[in-house]
């Protein structure tokens, strides 16, 4: 926050005897007049209408006994809420990087030597935040007695006050004779440039009432909702269009599809030149526009607006570091995003739906269960074989007891495979009833839910990493900003994304046409990165309705949504800013999105039949294939084993003997 000034009135003076000793000036301090000069009392009774106003630059050439006046009358009018600094008639003076210089009012008087020349080096500080308080006394016997009149201000008709500007000039009517706060502005630079200069009343100053303003009905006091009339000036806009074609069809729906972003914000800008009583004139680029590092300039959009070529940017573009820095951004004009959409793919092809229809408790119970069935009917069978023998019983049929023929038995059961070991006794036949019976709910559970499942699209890639990790192949549609981003790309996840999936080992990029791109995901296992608007007008038209179910997206662009931009520091940038929050308000940028950009379609087909392939039953062949492995590798083991027994008993028997 800005301090606030409050020195004593002894150390005040003691302060001008020092800087004006310094500069070789008088440091006799005349007394105060005893009548306030026309000049404090105006700037006082201007200072009560200036909102924001912390901070008062007075560039004159006043006696320090005017500054310390103006100083006082100040600080009893605004209660010290003002912070006062007076500076020598010098444009090194000027608050060229302040950051509060929208609360700064700079004061300057015509009479002084030297202000002509500080006003036309002022430039843009003339327009853009700072205001100004400019006064042209007609002294006598260095005294203010009036004003000027209001035709002899020629200094200020060459000066560049654009519409944007807040200079306020005191003069006196010729004709009614009173005095007149006024304000001019010009739509653009030079002198003759159309239509000329526009003069403003502010208001009538008194020396008794000060300044009587008109009513905020009668007269906004905001400078950008008052100056809304450009008087059909001609403003130019810059245009981006990738597609030739799409020049013959700015104002109609046909292919709206191609160049979407450019036909919504040509209409909007059109409708702000109307809102603004102007006309525009479209330049058509091909690029948004991107910085050579060599010359720090820029090309496409952002160039024409550099080179003030341009005054608005017609096509919203996305925020970044470089632009930033070049240009202003407005407002949120287009709702539309960029992003990876493909068709879910089937739940096989993430996932090994083999152990998905049960939980992990239920599968810890089913092993828990097979166990302990195999250990109990172990133990079930040599009990009834040793009364058996010891009865002297037969036991033909009662051979499998060891502990992995039950555990087999019990394990094929569960499978549905039927029970090899057949059983005598009462026990034994309820343990095997029971295991047929258990194993028969779990086995219709899972089969069912094995079927469903196979059938289910995955929901699994919601990420950038699980897109990277997935079999997915993916592409982008062939646009400039999709090349940009995808190629400067640091971030980890991104930089991976593009070196894995988006470019090829032969050097070549997955950079498709709208239309091939749109086939690919149609065909699935393809993720392709588009504009969401754009890529679904093409899949409602292209996809079968079946196919519209299970659409997912996973955003690449970590921006936010593209901005409506105009020069950096333009004089029209809030009269845009403010129609074009007008446009969103009432609906209109609403209805541009609407029929140019196409929602996510519904999904009102249901599901189709999905045959079962090779990547459904692919766990089923692995473990096939280890059992393989793993059979192969045991009879090797156990041939190995033979072997070397045979070599070995023989010499162990000579030793022994």
């Amino acid at each position: 926050m800005s301090r606030i000034l409050q020195p004593q009135p002894s150390a005040w003076l003691v302060f001008l005897i020092i800087v004006h000793t310094g500069s070789g000036m008088s440091a006799n301090i005349p007394p105060s007049p005893t009548v306030l000069d026309q000049r404090l009392a105006a700037v006082r009774d201007l200072l009560v209408h200036l909102d924001r106003s912390r901070q008062l630059l007075v560039l004159t050439c006043w006696s320090p006994a005017v500054r310390y006046a103006l100083w006082q009358t100040v600080r009893e009018a605004t209660g010290a809420a003002r912070f006062v600094r007076f500076a020598a008639v010098d444009e090194h003076q000027l608050p060229w990087h302040d950051r509060d210089q929208h609360q700064i009012v700079t004061v300057v008087d015509l009479s002084c030597p030297g202000t002509d020349s500080l006003l036309e080096s002022a430039t843009q500080l003339l327009y853009y935040r700072v205001r100004w308080i400019v006064l042209q006394s007609a002294l006598e016997a260095g005294t203010a007695k009036g004003w000027k009149n209001c035709t002899e201000y020629p200094l200020l008709e060459r000066l560049p006050l654009l519409i944007s500007n807040e200079l306020f000039y005191y003069c006196t009517d010729p004709s009614t004779g009173r005095h007149l706060v006024r304000q001019l502005y010009r739509l653009s630079p030079g002198t003759s440039s159309p239509p000329g200069p526009v003069y403003e009343e502010f208001g009538v100053w008194e020396s008794q009432s000060g300044v009587r303003v008109a009513p905020p009905t009668v007269r906004p006091p905001v400078t950008s909702v008052r100056r809304q009339n450009f008087q059909q000036f001609q403003l130019r806009a810059s245009l981006v269009v990738l597609h030739n074609e799409t020049l013959n069809h700015l104002d109609d729906l046909h292919d709206k599809h191609i160049d979407t972003i450019s036909r919504v914000n040509y209409q909007l800008t059109k409708s702000v030149a109307h809102a603004l009583n102007a006309t525009v004139r479209f330049s058509i680029v091909d690029s948004w526009g991107y910085r050579d590092p060599h010359t720090d300039r820029f090309n496409g959009m952002v160039g024409e607006l550099q080179s003030d070529l341009a005054d608005l940017g017609g096509t919203s573009m996305f925020f970044t570091q470089d632009r930033i820095k070049t240009v202003d951004f407005l407002s949120m004009t287009t709702s539309t995003r960029a992003s990876f959409v493909f068709r879910a793919p089937k739940l096989s092809f993430t996932d090994n739906v083999f152990v998905l229809p049960f939980d992990q408790y239920v599968w810890y119970c089913t092993v828990s269960f097979i166990l302990l069935s195999g250990l109990l009917l172990l133990v079930v069978l040599r009990t009834e074989r040793r009364y058996k023998v010891s009865a002297g019983g037969d036991n033909s049929t009662s051979t499998a007891t060891g502990l992995s023929d039950t555990l087999l038995n019990v394990f094929g059961t569960t499978c549905q495979q039927g029970s090899f070991i057949e059983p005598k006794t009462a026990p034994s036949r309820c343990l095997i009833l029971l295991c047929l019976v258990v194993l028969m709910f779990l086995y219709a559970s899972y089969s069912a839910n094995i079927v469903a499942l196979i059938q289910s699209p995955s929901t699994k890639i919601q990420t950038l990493e699980d897109l990277l990790a997935s079999r997915l192949k993916t592409g982008a549609e062939d646009t400039v900003y999709n090349r940009y981003y995808f190629r400067h790309e640091t971030e980890p996840i991104r930089k991976a994304l593009y070196e894995r999936k988006m470019r090829n080992k032969d050097g070549t990029e997955n950079f498709l046409p709208l239309a091939q791109g749109v086939e690919l995901v149609r065909q699935g296992h393809y993720a392709f990165h588009v504009e969401k608007g754009v890529g679904y007008k093409l899949i409602s038209e292209t996809f079968q309705e079946e196919e519209k179910c299970g659409l997912q997206e996973v955003e690449y662009l970590k921006v936010i949504e593209p901005y409506y931009a105009v020069q950096k520091n333009s004089s029209f940038r809030e009269p845009v800013r403010i129609n074009l929050f007008k446009l969103r308000e009432f609906g209109v940028q609403g209805r541009e999105n609407t029929l140019l950009y196409t929602k996510k379609p519904r999904c009102v087909g249901g599901s189709s039949f999905i045959p079962v392939s090779i990547v459904d039953v692919w766990p089923a062949l692995v473990t096939l294939g280890w059992g393989y492995f793993l059979t192969i590798t045991m009879l090797l083991g156990e041939q190995l084993w033979v072997r070397v027994r045979v070599r070995i008993l023989p010499a162990e028997g000579y030793f022994q003997q």
